[in-house]
């Protein structure tokens, strides 16, 4: 049966029995397991169905759209009436972690709009339904103490879980914000024009003419406009005159000129 079947097959809970009449549960399991009775299979997706679409509406709050959640949920119970062991405890107790497991595995794996390292995506979702449990409890938001209490986590871990929620779904730059009256998208306040853009061709042929320089010549530049010292700090840096600085300036500025003009014909 394929999630799709499922979810048509929803719609008629509590619908006949078939050939199974009202057989009990534990008859219908055998039927399926030992004998692969089909029929029997659709009766327990039929008769568990309402507290799969329970466990799915745990999720409604997430971007995910009900019918979505349930056909992940539905998954989960296909998982769990085949793994059922009918010699070991109620059936519910074993579908309702596999069903949730199951909804918990899509959202951590393929719910993602950005890529978030595993480890980071399980913290966020137990800071998530930690998050929900105790708000039912207090009839408040839990404070990041109490999240980590709770949670046996680090205040850290907890901050980063909800900072990483934040990679869960993305917004179109182009969207509009809500609340904001004035019309902007985000795109519309987002970065900004950046004043030292157009250096770096220039750093570029300057870095490539530089090299064609000695490397004494090169760090008289250095020391002069990188450092700012003075003619005479470079003289006694490099042990020649000022005179002789102020000459090897003047010559490298003028080779680094000839080496960086555009030719006429060019321009």
């Amino acid at each position: 049966m394929t999630p799709a079947s499922i979810s048509l097959s929803a719609g008629s809970e509590g619908s006949s029995m078939g050939q199974h009449g009202s057989a009990d549960s534990r008859s219908l399991f055998i039927a399926w397991q030992r004998d692969g009775d089909s029929q029997a299979r659709e009766q327990l997706v039929e008769r568990y169905m309402p507290l799969t679409r329970r466990l799915a509406r745990r999720y409604v709050r997430s971007s995910e759209p009900l019918d979505d959640l349930l056909q992940i949920a539905s998954v989960g119970l296909l998982l769990a009436i085949d793994r059922f062991d009918v010699d070991r405890g109620r059936f519910t107790s074993f579908a309702i972690p596999t069903i949730l497991g199951e909804m918990r595995r899509y959202f951590r794996d393929a719910g993602w709009a950005l890529h978030v390292p595993r480890s980071a995506k399980e913290r966020a979702l137990a800071v998530r339904d930690a998050t929900n449990t105790l708000a039912a409890t207090h009839g408040r938001s839990p404070t990041v103490t109490e999240l980590a209490q709770y949670l046996e986590f680090d205040a850290e871990d907890v901050l980063d879980g909800m900072a990483a929620m934040h990679a869960y779904e993305t917004c179109a730059l182009d969207a509009p914000r809500p609340g904001d009256e004035s019309g902007l998208a985000y795109a519309d306040i987002l970065g900004a024009e950046d004043e030292r853009f157009e250096l770096i061709e220039y750093d570029v042929t300057l870095c490539q003419a530089l090299a064609h320089l000695e490397p004494r010549d090169r760090l008289i530049l250095r020391l002069r406009f990188v450092e700012d010292q003075t003619q005479s700090q470079i003289a006694s840096r490099v042990g020649v005159s000022q005179m002789q600085v102020s000459r090897l300036l003047r010559r490298s500025l003028e080779h680094l000129q000839s080496l960086t003009r555009v030719p006429a014909e060019v321009a």
